[in-house]
């Protein structure tokens, strides 16, 4: 198992009150998975994904990465999680505006203390792969919103992470720039990137092959796929009970029974 939150609690004191945003939470994803955690404004998606990205810290509960067990980590070892274990992708970008789509995808790779370089030619790498090999010199503004994203994931890929976590990723982007994003999200994934994406969006989230729905701080499992799954299974085994039934009445001649017993 990739990752494991269980029985994940989030409290915030506001005004001497406790408020709690998290309860109970309880989530596992194999490597490889490509998860959505939907939920509306204020149902604590925005909190899950600070906790899962370590950003912040659980008020209880417990946090296993690979297995291992990160609530007690330090900053410093949680930040070297956020640096070569986590890639970030977020709504608004977060672009460097001076600096070209090269040096902002370049940038993890100099906190990580690789040679310059070296580390451009990483970053064109990652360009190239997200399909932005020839605005390696473009600045932000010089971009589109689906470009910038782009930009945005090359970075979060940079370091090869284990896992990416994107933050309403189309959220920003007019309707056939998202798609370009949600394409490349499913390519990357393809390829055996692990995903998790929060989203309030049904038709973003549906581009998952797992869906979770987070509702006042509590995740339950996708319903409505579960119902269909249920209802294909019904439809299945009614369809082969009539095809049964239409084998007997060739065997027998019998269209239709009329009379009693």
């Amino acid at each position: 198992m990739l990752l494991e939150l269980k029985h994940i609690y989030k409290n915030y004191l506001q005004d001497k009150i406790v408020i709690p945003v998290l309860k109970d939470v309880n989530i596992s994803i194999d490597e490889g998975e490509y998860v959505a955690i939907m939920g509306p404004s204020g149902s604590g998606k925005t909190t899950l994904m600070n906790i899962i990205g370590c950003l912040d810290r659980p008020t209880k509960g417990e946090f296993l990465l690979e297995g291992e067990s990160i609530v007690n980590y330090n900053e410093n070892r949680l930040s070297d999680l956020r640096l070569n274990t986590l890639g970030f992708v977020f709504q608004s970008f977060n672009l460097l505006p001076k600096q070209t789509s090269l040096d902002n995808v370049a940038l993890p790779l100099s906190y990580a203390g690789v040679p310059v370089k070296k580390r451009k030619e990483i970053a064109f790498q990652a360009l190239k792969r997200v399909g932005l090999a020839e605005r390696v010199h473009f600045r932000p503004s010089q971009l589109s919103g689906g470009q910038q994203q782009r930009v945005a994931i090359a970075r979060a890929l940079v370091n090869n992470p284990k896992i990416i976590l994107a933050d309403e990723p189309t959220g920003a982007l007019d309707s056939r720039s998202g798609i370009q994003v949600m394409n490349l999200f499913q390519q990357l994934n393809e390829e055996g990137v692990t995903i998790i994406m929060i989203t309030h969006d049904a038709n973003i989230a549906n581009h998952a092959k797992k869906v979770l729905h987070i509702f006042d701080g509590e995740i339950v499992e996708d319903k409505e796929r579960k119902e269909k799954q249920q209802a294909e299974v019904q439809s299945e085994k009614e369809a082969k009970n009539d095809t049964v039934f239409s084998e007997i009445e060739q065997d027998f001649g019998v269209k239709e029974w009329e009379g009693e017993i």
